[in-house]
Order: C-alpha cells, then sequence, then structure tokens
C-alpha cells in the first residue's frame, strides 16, 4: 500500500498539480495592525501573517477538513505514553535561497521559539517541548515533558513556519522560507511583492506575482476591493454582503469557523479583578441578538468558549441574558447603583464598533454603562489591545488546547484578559497529560465551564466568515484561511 507523503506519492501531486506557467497578479490587504513593528518573523507579535502564510511552510498544516496534513513533514509517530514524537522530513525541498531544507533547519527553528528570551507568543503551542534533536539529516525527534497525544494539531499552527538555520536575525525582512512564493519587496506600509517560487516541491503556483497592500481600515479594504484594486477580501460583514451579492465582479464565500471576536474585562484592575463584576458584564449580553444584529446571523452563539464548534473538544453551555442575575452580582459586589465602564474599540475590525454599542445597550439594563471610546487604527495592537481596562479583540480559529492555553494560561504572553488562575492552569496540566480521549475530553470541557464561571472575556459568537472575491479568481478555498493552499489560485 503507498503511503501518503512518501517520495512517489510527492512525485505524482507534483506531475498532476503543478501549472505550466504563472501568469497574472493576486492582490489583497493587510491591515498594518502593528505599523512599524510589522515584520516578517513568523513568530513575532508583528509577522505580516497574509505574507508568511504564502513564503513559509510548517512541519504539519490542516487539510480541507481541518485535521493534520503533512507538509515538510511526510509521516510521524509517538512512543506508547505520546513522550517522545518522531517526524519523517521532506526530502528534495530547497528554500527560496538555493540551500537544502533538512532537520537542522526544523531543530533550530523550534529551539529559536522555545527560547523564553525571545519572548515569542507562539512560544506557549509548543511548551511541552522539552527537547529537539535530528536523528538523522531527514528525521526529527521531540522529546515532551509531558505525555501529549495532539502534538500534531499544535504543529498546524500559522506561526509555526520552518526558516533556514541561524537566519533568525534576517528573517523579519527577507522572509525567506519553503513556500510557494518568494518575497522580492517587504513594504508593510505600502505594497509587498511576492513572485512565484518555481521550485516549490508541489510545483509552480497558478499566479506570477502577489501583492499585500498595507490598509488599515476596513471600509477602505472593503473600497479597495469594489474598486478592483484588491482581489480578494476576507473580513466582509452581513452589513456590506449586499454590495457583493448579485455583481457577475464577484463571488462570496460563506466559511464557518472557529473565529470569535468579543470584549476583553482585564482580571487585574478594578472593578473586573472581582469575579462577580466580571461575571456580570457577561451576563448582561444577549449573545444571539449579537449575532443578528452584528454578524447578520452568521454566526454560532459562543457562551464564551473560544473552542470552534466543530472541535472535538467543543462544550455545550447555556448562555441566556440574565439581567437580574448580573444586577445581584453587581450588588454583591458593592456595586448596588451599577458601574460605568470604557470599552476601547477601532474600525480596524469593521465589527468591532457595531458590537460595542449593541452591548452598551444590553448593558445599560442592568446598570452598566458602557462608554464606548473610538481609537485609530494604526497601533492598535500596541496601544490600544492589552493596555487599556476594556477593549474588543478577536482571534482566529485554534485547536481547543492551544487556545486555552495561548489566551488564558498564566504564563501566556497573549494572556489578554490577565487570568491567573492556579486551578485553571492545573486542569489544562491534567488534559495534556490525560492519554484516554474521553477523559482527555472531560478536561477540556471542565476548562471551559470553568472560563464561564470565571473569565473576563466576552465571546458572543463564532463567525461565519464572508471572503469577497474577484470574479477574475478562480481556485480559491473556501476553508478558514489556515487551511487556503495558495498555490492553487489562478487569475485571468
Amino acid at each position: 500500500m503507498l503511503k501518503l507523503g512518501t517520495p512517489v506519492f510527492a512525485a505524482i501531486i507534483m506531475a498532476t498539480a503543478a501549472f505550466a506557467e504563472p501568469t497574472g497578479t493576486f492582490r489583497q490587504a493587510h491591515e498594518l495592525g502593528y505599523g512599524a513593528e510589522s515584520t516578517l518573523d513568523p513568530i513575532s507579535n508583528g509577522r505580516v501573517r497574509q505574507i508568511t502564510e504564502k513564503v513559509m511552510s510548517r512541519l504539519v498544516r490542516p487539510g480541507q477538513d481541518g485535521t493534520p496534513t503533512p507538509d515538510l513533514a511526510v509521516s510521524w509517530e509517538a512512543n506508547d505514553d505520546a513522550t517522545i514524537w518522531t517526524f519523517t522530513l521532506r526530502e528534495g525541498v530547497t528554500f527560496h535561497d538555493g540551500t537544502a531544507f533538512d532537520a537542522n533547519d526544523v531543530v533550530y527553528t523550534l529551539i529559536r521559539l522555545l527560547d523564553p528570551d525571545l519572548g515569542s507568543p507562539a512560544r506557549s503551542a509548543v511548551a511541552m517541548i522539552q527537547e529537539v534533536k535530528a536523528l538523522d539529516d531527514m528525521t526529527v525527534q521531540l522529546t515532551l515533558d509531558t505525555p501529549f497525544a495532539d502534538m500534531p494539531l499544535q504543529l498546524m499552527d500559522y506561526r509555526l513556519r520552518i526558516i533556514p538555520e541561524d537566519s533568525g536575525d534576517t528573517i523579519g525582512t527577507t522572509g525567506i522560507g519553503t513556500g510557494p512564493f518568494k518575497v522580492e519587496k517587504f513594504d508593510a506600509d505600502g505594497t509587498s511583492v511576492l513572485v512565484a517560487n518555481m521550485d516549490y516541491w508541489k510545483g509552480a503556483p497558478g499566479v506570477a506575482r502577489m501583492e499585500v497592500i498595507g490598509i488599515p481600515d476596513a471600509q477602505a479594504r472593503l473600497q479597495a476591493l469594489l474598486g478592483g484594486q484588491l482581489d480578494m477580501e476576507r473580513g466582509i460583514t452581513a452589513q456590506q454582503r449586499v454590495m457583493l451579492e448579485g455583481s457577475d465582479r464577484f463571488t462570496l464565500q460563506e466559511i464557518p469557523t472557529g473565529n470569535w471576536s468579543g470584549l476583553v474585562f482585564r482580571t487585574d484592575v478594578e472593578p473586573y479583578s472581582d469575579p462577580r463584576v466580571r461575571k456580570a458584564v457577561r451576563l448582561v449580553a444577549d449573545r444571539q441578538d449579537l449575532v443578528e444584529l452584528v454578524l447578520g446571523g452568521g454566526g454560532v452563539v459562543a457562551c464564551d468558549t473560544p473552542v470552534a464548534p466543530s472541535d472535538q473538544y467543543r462544550t455545550v453551555l447555556s448562555c441566556e441574558q440574565d439581567i437580574e442575575g448580573a444586577k445581584a452580582l453587581l450588588s454583591e459586589a458593592g456595586y448596588p447603583d451599577g458601574i460605568d465602564i470604557d470599552v476601547y474599540v477601532s474600525t480596524l475590525e469593521s465589527i468591532w464598533p457595531t458590537l460595542a454599542v449593541a452591548y452598551q445597550a444590553q448593558a445599560a439594563e442592568a446598570g452598566i454603562r458602557v462608554n464606548v471610546v473610538q481609537t485609530p487604527t494604526d497601533g492598535y495592537w500596541s496601544q490600544v489591545w492589552m493596555s487599556k481596562d476594556a477593549f474588543a479583540t478577536r482571534w482566529n480559529e485554534r485547536p481547543a488546547d492551544q487556545v486555552l492555553h495561548e489566551v488564558w494560561h498564566s504564563s501566556a504572553k497573549w494572556n489578554e484578559s490577565y487570568f491567573k488562575d492556579a486551578t485553571f492552569d492545573q486542569i489544562l496540566s491534567d488534559a495534556r497529560r490525560e492519554l484516554d480521549f474521553e477523559k482527555r475530553k472531560a478536561l477540556y470541557v471542565s476548562a471551559q465551564e470553568y472560563l464561564w464561571e470565571n473569565g473576563g472575556t466576552l465571546i458572543p459568537y463564532h463567525v461565519t466568515r464572508l471572503v469577497g472575491v474577484s470574479s477574475r479568481v478562480s481556485n480559491l478555498d473556501a476553508v478558514v484561511n489556515d487551511a487556503v493552499r495558495w498555490r492553487l489560485i489562478t487569475v485571468e
């Protein structure tokens, strides 16, 4: 039986999937959320994902159904207690500078990521790795500090791109990887240019050139799409869809996702440091109403869990609006007359202002007086997010273990609500060590239930992503962003 990822299979894929000659230019925007801190280093805060996802590869990528699929690793296996994982690498792959890809590049990439002095937020996704070593040129072994049966899921992280050995000091500007496109020019404020990698192991991509344009404002990105300056915009709102529907100039993709947006109330500052207050500010939300008002019905109620509806560890919670319960909690906490709060948003994400205003009306019923503060789009992530006491946020879909660790674990760099709870941390630790699936699932369910009772983040829904695409574009996968096969796209 032929095994997926063997050299023969790879050769068949390359022969059948390759395009004869790349042609045309595909154009999209990035929001310039990190301003001057924008970079091509995939594990940095300011990485420009719209570029790194096209020029760099992972060991494991999500397939069209979201399951782990070979990329630079062709196969993997674990020992009996899932503490040692062995990955067999793909042969015949080269980086954009012509150097050959091998195990040393993987070892370097992962050790660099794990370096606590570097402070990468992506570190939490693979923090269980204790040792990385090359067994030979095409085999890498990961030794974990705990049993972990879901290691391939973690390696699908969109930031875990393999870079050349010893390239850490230059990768932020060169963007050298093994992906289907190469960086010709990086200009975060203007237009970055990518060109087809004719030596890509799956064959040359369909387009000769990609342009990634810095456009901070969501409305400006929509206008650029409508005006023909962009070929795709992945942030179309329900209110905007009428501008694209019925037009022969565009198609509209509807993609159910685990992506979510919400409002963060920092648990380390008053009044949200009191768990009664932070639960009260979440109980006032009518989540189904928010799905209708903000998303036009294009979403799934989340009950403040970040775990995707399709995730194997997702729990089912009840989260009806409870105004009287919120009032009672506020009174117990010493606020019988309610509270006044500021919530910071920007048009960086077009739905944030709508979410905040809708929440403002709902919260008023419980005496929570919300002042919605509009802030500039430029630098939102560096100057507002994790800096103000209450602010809008958004996250792309991640596996359950990863998102729970990355956003709420006490040690997480991106713990945006500053949630520090030893009980919660222990639940996650126990879940990672549990090899029995049903017991492991019960622990992840318990972690989500614990957040519902104690967390400081209002997550009203998971988003059905609306993607506006120019009719001149073909073969754009209608899947979550991390699973798109960018090499397949063609343009007329």
